[in-house]
């Protein structure tokens, strides 16, 4: 990658000679579809927590749903030909669960763009450093090597993965650039071998 573009809502610091930094409204489609002009591949990681939205659903969904949506629609537009998502495991736009469900409906909204080449990441547990601090998270993270040799089978698939994993299997992915609709589960992001959808 000769460059790395970075859709922003508040100004971050410049990390590498390589990033540019686009600070945009993504609720304005003409300022999201501008800043994916000239891009190639779009790295969709976004969401957000019930405690930053003060459990607004309604918010929560403008994260979750509404940015990835939007990103995969204007993506197609401006001729982006790699689309990854960061979902969750058990993403279901028929389930019964609020968050599985907005998740389900964001990565039917990214297929319906039909863009050429698109990979679904669904992880479980993300281990790793994080800016906010959740309880809940910080236990699950230490009871997670106890736990993760006992999801065996299709139990695999919510074994907890760590963050760079996940990344390091979307920059393969999107090298790879393999044609149609994929999906990611922890086997097949540790293995970048993709289930076919």
């Amino acid at each position: 990658f000769d460059t790395v573009r970075l859709l922003v809502r508040r100004p971050i610091p410049k990390q590498d000679v390589k990033t540019e930094i686009k600070l945009i409204n993504f609720e304005d489609p003409e300022s999201f579809q501008l800043a994916l002009e000239g891009v190639d591949v779009v790295f969709c990681a976004v969401g957000t927590t019930q405690k930053k939205v003060g459990g607004d659903q309604s918010a929560y969904r403008k994260v979750d749903f509404d940015i990835p949506a939007n990103a995969a629609k204007y993506a197609k537009a401006t001729g982006v030909q790699h689309f990854s998502l960061v979902s969750a495991v058990g993403a279901n736009a028929k389930g019964s669960n609020f968050y599985v469900r907005l998740k389900g409906e964001a990565e039917d909204a990214v297929k319906a763009a039909r863009l050429p080449s698109v990979a679904v990441f669904r992880p479980s547990l993300l281990l790793g450093e994080r800016s906010e601090q959740r309880t809940g998270e910080g236990i699950a993270q230490k009871l997670a090597p106890l736990i993760s040799p006992l999801l065996l089978g299709s139990l695999s698939k919510y074994k907890p993965i760590q963050a760079e994993a996940v990344a390091a299997a979307m920059l393969r992915e999107a090298k790879r650039m393999s044609l149609d609709f994929h999906v990611y589960h922890f086997e097949e992001m540790s293995n970048t071998k993709p289930e076919r959808q």
